[in-house]
């Protein structure tokens, strides 16, 4: 079990990003959540197996058909057992 923070930045409030986010991320399996900060951005905890976790972070780039992803900052986050047993929602 791997989990990355990412802080996404460009145009991702307000354009389904979090939603979009969130349902690629159910269909992969992985738990967490996607969440908006109040300087623009989206920060997204994604845990689960380290392929899968790796392949969406790479999606994190495409997001929703409305938005405009311009940076994803990812780094290491601790093993957070309250989002593993809560699957992956946005807040």
């Amino acid at each position: 079990m791997t989990c990355k923070r990412c802080l996404i930045g460009g145009r991702v409030q307000g354009v389904f990003y979090r939603a979009t986010a969130a349902r690629r991320a159910q269909e992969l399996g992985l738990h967490g959540y996607a969440r908006n900060l109040a300087d623009g951005r989206v920060e997204v905890l994604a845990c689960g197996e380290e392929k899968v976790v790796n392949a969406f972070v790479n999606w994190l780039w495409i997001g929703s058909s409305a938005s405009k992803v311009t940076s994803v900052e990812v780094s290491d986050a601790p093993h957070d057992p309250t989002a593993v047993r809560s699957g992956f929602h946005t807040a």
